[in-house]
């Protein structure tokens, strides 16, 4: 899953991509590269980051979504307005880091139109998740809050069989909760439902290898191969290129748990 930010703020490629022309060229890029999916965001979910107005992220998504078909896209919102029109527009999937917590009726819309949908751990939002987070064992509560969500999801009509988890790496997490969420990432798979994992650059990963500023690529491939061999399916992340080589070098040896990406 390739990650195409059409915000002026997000932490590592903010303002890159937020013209419609930058957008899709980046999109079709990474494509070329081997991405499965593309991820289209127009709100920052960084931390401290605020909420965009549903005009505004209309504007920044819907065109470029459209612009991309037929390439397999995928909506990163937690607004029904605009999961709506960037299915219409061609999205096949809902990305929604709340989870359908801030607009609950966005299952119904999942369920009506027979969208993927991917649903993610986060403690609070975005503006305030990473003020002290706290857990008793991450991993339990993590799969507790998905196991409950995806109970919801179905309830509300949405195939089991449509439904990612995403332990919401970095979103109100540290980075000792971010290393024992990827370590038992097993315990997660275990819930049966395809896990997407997103480290791609995230401030963990400097953290751990001293970098200064954002995640180095290493500590990105790093990640996501040690998340590959212990059942991830999905890979988020905005080097598709050298993250593709390395899952593919990883699952040849044969250590992985899972089918190599398609």
């Amino acid at each position: 899953m390739g990650v195409l930010n059409v915000t002026p703020d997000s932490f590592s490629d903010g303002g890159r991509f937020a013209e419609h022309a930058a957008a899709v060229a980046h999109g079709r890029r990474l494509i070329d590269e081997g991405a499965d999916i593309l991820d289209v965001g127009g709100e920052s979910t960084r931390p401290g980051a605020d909420r965009v107005p549903e005009e505004e992220e209309l504007r920044r998504t819907v065109g470029v979504v459209g612009s991309l078909a037929p390439a397999r896209v995928s909506i990163d919102t937690t607004k029904v307005a605009v999961a709506r029109a960037a299915l219409e527009a061609g999205a096949e999937i809902v990305n929604d880091v709340s989870s359908f917590r801030t607009e609950p009726e966005m299952a119904g819309l999942v369920a009506s139109t027979g969208a993927r949908c991917c649903l993610m751990h986060m403690l609070g939002e975005p503006r305030t998740m990473q003020s002290d987070p706290r857990y008793g064992d991450v991993v339990d509560e993590v799969r507790s809050f998905l196991e409950e969500r995806l109970a919801f999801a179905v309830g509300e009509g949405v195939p089991e069989e449509r439904i990612w988890l995403d332990p919401g790496i970095g979103f109100g997490k540290t980075v000792e909760h971010n290393v024992e969420l990827l370590r038992r990432l097993g315990e997660l798979a275990a819930i049966g439902r395809p896990v997407l994992v997103g480290t791609s650059r995230k401030s963990f990963i400097a953290r751990l290898t001293g970098a200064e500023r954002v995640g180095p690529l290493g500590g990105t491939i790093a990640s996501n191969v040690l998340a590959f061999e212990r059942g991830a399916a999905i890979f988020r992340v905005h080097d598709v290129a050298e993250v593709r080589d390395a899952l593919r070098v990883a699952a040849a040896v044969g250590t992985a748990a899972t089918p190599p990406p398609s």
